[in-house]
């Protein structure tokens, strides 16, 4: 059995495999994967393990040079209608906040998928060419103690997009 962090890379391997979860593929071998005691795997196809999902809620601000704010607010309603687990938008003419839940088997993988969501969006919601210079993802646990303590963002209400 392989031990380590799930996910972590097998030896000699020069990049992490990103895979969707709630997918039929194996995260490995079963000789590989979890223990029946293992918090962190779930019944797999064929009688194998595979990584359980979790829950990460992402902010990601962008920022770039000044765009019409119409275009902004149509760019960003067309971008939630595209990904509908968004949960809010605010803009303004040269930055955006994007607020929204993801589901993925870790931190890195829900943090890879924010930090393609803008650039792989860009062309079919006509986004502006802005940079992503924010990303911040925190798991579910985290987002509702920070709220109960009174810190953090509050929830993300109104739903929708909306200027700053």
């Amino acid at each position: 059995m392989r031990r380590g962090r799930p996910g972590a890379l097998p030896r000699g391997a020069a990049e992490r495999t990103l895979t969707s979860v709630g997918t039929a593929e194996d995260t490995g071998p079963p000789h590989e994967q979890g223990t029946e005691g293992d918090s962190a795997a779930r019944p797999g196809p064929e009688g194998g393990r595979r990584e359980a999902s979790r829950l990460w809620h992402i902010t990601l601000s962008v920022s770039g040079a000044e765009a019409p704010l119409q275009e902004v607010r149509r760019a960003l309603e067309q971008l939630a209608h595209d990904h509908p687990f968004l949960l809010t938008s605010r803009y303004a003419n040269d930055h955006a906040e994007i607020r929204y839940w993801e589901e993925a088997r870790d931190l890195h993988d829900a943090a890879a998928v924010a930090l393609r969501l803008w650039g792989e969006h860009r062309s079919t919601a006509k986004l502006p060419p802005w940079e992503i210079v924010g990303l911040e993802v925190i798991d579910r646990g985290t987002y509702h103690q920070r709220i109960a303590e009174g810190y953090g963002p509050a929830p993300a209400s109104p739903v929708g997009v909306h200027p700053f």
